[in-house]
């Protein structure tokens, strides 16, 4: 295997492992949260920009998610899918987008939303959390812990994605976002920012699941609504039952 190939597979590895020792903790915290919020009939959101939207993603409408798990779509936001892709960028530093989206939601107190952003400094991140937090939503933040103290806030007030959460899942990630180097390159690669927050969104999910799973064999609530795989005999017509039964709280189709 070539060596680079070999270093990159090791670093993610390493990175997982890490997180899941020191972050079992909050990560607890966070699927009492999630769990919670299945059972009591709230409103959950995931939102995270450009690159960091893909973790948001990942635990939305997928074979084995909760059904009622709903992405926060700021227009330009989620991914690199406008031109030019720097436009996403640029609105991640705009002021008061956040705070429009989230009072067009039907999001209301007691409701919780995950925030991913990986260095937590942008302005998108932390007004939409501090805004989250003052209309008396449960917020938890993924970010890298590393940033702070090693790179400026973009928000006017100075804070940092972390100050204004119930629950922070620290990634680890160093800053500059790579594991790589080579002479011959001028800056270094090999990115596992991605695998990591996935795997710790993943992570609360199937802890969560796992709570409300085991209330439901106590007869304490009911069976957590998990999708199928659309791919399996039975799986369409399994997902369509739950979605219509949880109507109420899904926004990801009409």
């Amino acid at each position: 295997m070539d060596d680079l190939v070999g270093q990159y597979f090791e670093a993610a590895v390493a990175h997982l492992r890490r997180v899941r020792e020191e972050e079992a903790g909050s990560i607890d915290r966070a699927a009492a949260l999630l769990a919670d919020a299945v059972e009591q009939g709230r409103r959950i959101f995931t939102f995270g920009a450009g690159h960091s939207s893909l973790a948001a993603q990942d635990v939305v409408y997928r074979a084995g998610g909760l059904v009622v798990i709903n992405l926060l779509n700021v227009p330009g936001m989620t991914g690199v899918n406008v031109m030019p892709a720097q436009l996403g960028s640029a609105l991640e530093r705009v002021s008061g987008l956040a705070t429009a989206t989230l009072d067009l939601t039907p999001a209301t107190s007691g409701d919780l939303l995950f925030v991913i952003s990986l260095s937590g400094r942008q302005v998108m991140p932390v007004e939409l959390a501090a805004h989250a937090r003052t209309r008396g939503m449960h917020v938890v933040g993924v970010t890298s812990l590393a940033y702070p103290g090693q790179v400026t806030s973009k928000h006017p007030s100075g804070t940092f994605l972390k100050d204004h959460c119930d629950v922070v899942l620290d990634s680890k990630i160093a800053v500059g976002d790579h594991e790589l180097s080579h002479p011959g390159a001028e800056t270094g690669f090999g990115s596992v920012s991605t695998i990591v927050t996935s795997a710790l969104m993943q992570s609360v999910v199937a802890s969560a699941v796992g709570k409300l799973a085991d209330r439901a064999l106590r007869g304490e609530g009911s069976t957590p609504p998990l999708f199928r795989s659309g791919n399996v005999d039975g799986g369409t017509d399994w997902n369509a039952k739950l979605m219509a039964e949880n109507a109420d709280r899904i926004y990801y189709t009409f």
